[in-house]
């Protein structure tokens, strides 16, 4: 089977993640997209962060009955920050059946070589590159690369934040159940 790992934040999920992950899930060879929930990114202040299980809570509610995505909570028991690279080899070990591939936009994909052991990656693993505006993949850093033009919104977490911190609707911005969720629990307030 072959696994594609979309790696984020997720801080919170939104519609824009879910377009990307469903376009992928359904426009490539891959069978299922793993959301892989991050405890912490190496590269961003968690300052900001909704506490990892609430935000993992809602991916799950996000995606729910959607028979080719799946919440991965797999970083939470790994040493943290948590580094790709480890978290593919640990994958990788635990699911030698499974092929795995890395789903990203081109925004992250140039920023690869800031990534530990990225030489390992793209040795080992295929990337999904998804194009985002302004950031043209114009060097492939020996990685076997997918170019792809999945429908993009500008979309971002940060300004759904900012909407719900001024009491403003997030209606649309993401589903409504993980809409109703996050009012519920007052998160982001």
């Amino acid at each position: 089977m072959k696994i594609g790992l979309y790696f984020g934040s997720f801080n919170p999920i939104h519609t824009g993640h879910l377009i990307i992950a469903n376009y992928v899930a359904y426009n490539t060879d891959l069978d299922k997209v793993w959301f892989v929930v991050s405890p912490q990114n190496p590269l961003k202040p968690s300052g900001s962060l909704l506490n990892e299980h609430n935000r993992f809570h809602l991916v799950e509610l996000a995606i729910e009955g959607e028979s080719r995505l799946r919440a991965s909570n797999i970083e939470f028991s790994l040493p943290r920050p948590s580094f790709t690279i480890d978290t593919l080899t640990y994958l990788s070990e635990k699911f030698p059946t499974q092929q795995f591939t890395v789903i990203m936009g081109s925004d992250s994909f140039q920023n690869l070589p800031r990534w530990r052991n990225y030489q390992q990656i793209v040795r080992n693993y295929p990337i999904y590159v998804y194009l985002r505006p302004g950031h043209e993949v114009t060097e492939t850093y020996g990685a076997q690369v997918e170019i792809l033009k999945a429908p993009m919104l500008d979309i971002s977490s940060t300004n759904i934040r900012h909407y719900i911190k001024e009491g403003k609707p997030i209606r649309y911005l993401v589903p409504d159940n993980v809409a109703a969720y996050i009012a519920e629990n007052n998160y982001y307030k």
